[in-house]
């Protein structure tokens, strides 16, 4: 994929909504193209009302692209900011013990999910027409298919693995709407349902095609029933690194995969032919899933001493995120066997106990990750001598 007239300038585009609202503002320079939407106040991170599987700077990258073969990819680009950058500056709904909608009934039975996909046609209103429900057959609709099936993969790796009935632990309803907006370049976790849009075509494929997305944005709904990690800064990588954590062992459950089986890719499949790259983000060499003359080489590190401290991208969530990713890909690989069995466990003792205050930093989660191996393995135990040693490669932890 190249970049017309062989430039790597990031310009300026403002763009506004429906409502005549500026949302789109990005920034010259590619090293500053992370920035994604304008507005950001100085010196502060903005908290986005829900979580989206692709990040503003890479749409910012997408959208600033003048090559003539991908003005469809960048009109939809700047669109899916301003879908995206509209929520930026309202209040984050998320709470430790949300009540969920719905006076819709529960599951009757325990470990049986209870999945309604919705078709919202092109349009951007939620949550738009009921196509399938529970226990219903396929339709001629692959989005809505995937959907389903997504929602179902998840919902058994937390009920097989962890005894975790849904997202909340008490039976609720998974919901997903497909086809939503034209060409939306993202799908969305937004407190009560997942979201997914078409992909405009060019660089972006429908977003129902990776079940790993889908594990990761209900594993955001997992969070915000449990640890319910703020969005910005070091425990907001904490949140996107947990959703990519057990968005890649659904995957791997899915499939049956052992540790040194699985890709470890997050989003693998989402891009077209067009584009250098395999994936939004590998968390077994994070900052290598895409290396692209229009998108720019993934941003991730897998390191502290690589971490950017940037304002942008809510305190780069996104971009940070590949170091704990890193840290559970050695824990995993040193384990061995499948990922989800002890690895996963450990992760998941973390995310759910009493331990992990909503804004822990990398060093208290790798505390809080050390102690549950611990407690459930034994402080000598390989199992817990691979967490420590996770933490000490990826820079988090010095050593003793």
């Amino acid at each position: 994929m190249n970049r017309g007239n062989d430039t790597h300038d990031i310009r300026s585009h403002a763009t506004t909504d429906a409502e005549g609202r500026s949302a789109v503002g990005i920034h010259d320079g590619a090293d500053r193209a992370r920035e994604g939407v304008a507005g950001t106040h100085a010196g502060a991170a903005r908290i986005p009302r829900h979580h989206s599987i692709v990040p503003p700077y890479l749409l910012a990258a997408i959208a600033a692209t003048d090559d003539p073969r991908f003005q469809n990819a960048s009109h939809a680009a700047k669109v899916s900011l301003v879908r995206d950058g509209v929520r930026f500056d309202e209040p984050n709904p998320l709470t430790r013990n949300p009540q969920p909608r719905s006076a819709r009934p529960r599951s009757a039975t325990p470990g049986l999910p209870e999945r309604t996909i919705a078709d919202a046609q092109g349009r951007e209103t939620l949550p738009g027409e009921v196509v399938r429900r529970e226990g219903e057959p396929p339709t001629d609709d692959v989005s809505v298919n995937e959907a389903y099936d997504g929602l179902g993969a998840t919902f058994e790796l937390f009920w097989d693995v962890y005894n975790r009935d849904s997202i909340d632990g008490k039976g609720l309803p998974l919901d997903a709407t497909v086809h939503y907006g034209e060409q939306y370049d993202n799908a969305f976790w937004d407190g009560e349902r997942m979201v997914f849009g078409d992909g405009d075509g060019e660089v972006f494929t429908r977003f129902t095609i990776a079940i790993d997305v889908i594990g990761h944005e209900l594993t955001h709904g997992v969070t915000q029933f449990t640890a319910n990690l703020v969005y910005e800064g070091q425990s907001g990588a904490l949140n996107e690194s947990v959703s990519d954590v057990f968005g890649s062992l659904v995957a791997q459950f899915a499939k049956r995969q052992t540790a040194d089986q699985a890709s470890w890719l997050i989003g693998e499949g989402l891009f077209t032919d067009e584009v250098q790259g395999i994936a939004l983000r590998s968390l077994k060499a994070p900052g290598t899933a895409y290396d692209d003359d229009v998108l720019g080489k993934d941003p991730q590190p897998a390191h502290m001493r690589d971490y950017d401290d940037t304002t942008a991208d809510s305190g780069g969530v996104h971009i940070n995120s590949g170091i704990p990713n890193h840290a559970f890909y050695l824990v995993a690989t040193a384990i061995g066997g499948a990922a989800w069995e002890k690895a996963g466990q450990i992760w998941y003792d973390a995310l759910t106990g009493d331990d992990l205050a909503a804004r822990a930093d990398f060093s208290r989660f790798a505390k809080v990750t050390t102690d549950a191996a611990a407690r459930r393995y034994g402080d000598d135990a390989a199992e817990t001598d691979a967490v420590r040693a996770a933490w000490l490669a990826v820079g988090v932890v010095a050593d003793e």
